[in-house]
């Protein structure tokens, strides 16, 4: 994840989107009316405005996970504004080769929600069960206007438990980035959530009230102690059909092999061993998600400060899943913060019924008030996978 620690701490708050709309003020335009004095005041003001910006770093760099933890589930209204991918032009619905359809900026009052890392849904797409950094779960009806997400209810928030049954509390404890469903739904049922900071992937049994303690952990894999405190098991999904099916497949949000590449890992299943995804212009990856043929999505990130937030999706077939394999995968999506993007982190798919698949994004909001809550939805293409960086025929 991105989030203050050491020189970065201000990288968080890098992430709030850019102005859209060009500045019409050109000082060239004006200069043969502008009085001396004028000329000062401008500077002043030219001044005052990096001053609100430094501000701006400082002040919402403090601004982190809540210093207390819930003792037990609530329930909380979340206010959802319909957002547009394209703000300069609503009208357009395809991006890459994914559709468009809908997407929600969320709020809600407490302090409790938001930092959004990895989330499920059920099979028809109604109901949301998502972790957060901050140790809490969040579970909620997808109400939709038709194909079209509509808002969120029956919002409820309540924290994971550790081993001795208490709520996660210190920050190297409770930092879940990771989770998938090993059985059940996403009303009751069985997840593996990973932690970074204290690297480990435990065993969650959870209800609709409750979320833990773990009943049990999954060895780390070989290679996992080479992961940076902050850049743990960032990705995780099972593999719902074929010869791999039951197989998680795991993923490092940034721990790279000799070859430059995204180290990941197959556990368990038939043929477990270790895969690296291809990486492409220094992105890194967020989080996974299976698909009903067998395959998998991967959400990826890269931030740098010249450029803002960016945010890529790849599509992996089934085939190219196996030990040892450099996954190329194939760009179903690439986004930069001109689009309606923030830290997007979590990904699931769902199927409806009349067979469109659709992949759910969501984002974390680092509990900054300079960035946002958002959920997307976009229809999958259902015609042959082409390879990254390569074009269809």
């Amino acid at each position: 994840m991105i989030r203050k620690s050491g020189n970065r701490f201000s990288e968080k708050i890098m992430l709030k989107q850019k102005p859209r709309a060009k500045s019409r003020f050109n000082l060239n335009g004006f200069r043969s009316s502008v009085t001396p004095f004028s000329r000062r005041r401008l500077r002043y003001l030219a001044a005052a405005l990096v001053a609100t910006a430094a501000s701006l770093i400082i002040v919402p760099a403090l601004a982190d996970k809540p210093l207390t933890v819930l003792d037990q589930p609530t329930t909380t209204t979340v206010t959802a504004i319909p957002i547009d991918f394209d703000r300069d032009n609503p009208e357009r619905k395809e991006f890459g080769k994914l559709v468009f359809r809908g997407g929600l900026n969320l709020y809600a009052k407490s302090s409790y929600f938001g930092g959004y890392s990895a989330m499920a849904l059920d099979p028809s797409g109604t109901t949301l069960l998502a972790i957060s950094d901050a140790g809490t779960w969040l579970r909620a009806n997808l109400d939709y206007d038709g194909r079209k997400l509509k808002g969120l209810s029956n919002v409820v928030l309540g924290p994971l438990l550790g081993a001795g049954g208490k709520p996660l509390i210190d920050d190297a404890d409770r930092d879940s980035e990771g989770m998938t469903l090993i059985d059940g739904d996403t009303k009751q049922g069985t997840a593996l959530v990973s932690f970074e900071r204290k690297h480990r992937i435990a065993r969650y049994p959870f209800t609709q009230q409750s979320f833990g303690p773990p009943n049990g952990a999954i060895p780390l894999p070989p290679g996992a102690k080479a992961m940076n405190a902050n850049r743990g098991i960032e990705a995780m999904t099972v593999i719902r059909a074929g010869k791999l099916k039951g197989t998680l497949v795991a993923f490092s949000e940034r721990l790279i092999d000799k070859n430059g590449n995204l180290q990941g890992w197959l556990i368990g299943g038939p043929t477990p061993g270790g895969i690296a995804l291809q990486r492409l212009e220094g992105f890194d990856i967020t989080d996974a998600a299976a698909l009903p043929d067998g395959g998998i999505v991967v959400l990826e990130r890269r931030f740098r400060y010249s450029e803002g937030i960016k945010m890529r999706i790849r599509r992996v077939a089934a085939s190219e899943i196996k030990p040892g394999a450099l996954i190329v995968g194939e760009v179903l999506l690439e986004a930069t913060d001109s689009l309606n993007i923030d830290n997007m982190e979590a990904i699931a798919v769902h199927r409806r019924a009349s067979g469109e698949t659709i992949i759910t994004l969501m984002s974390d909001d680092n509990f900054s008030a300079l960035q946002r809550t958002l959920i997307m939805q976009f229809a999958m293409p259902e015609g042959q996978p082409v390879a990254a960086g390569m074009r269809p025929d």
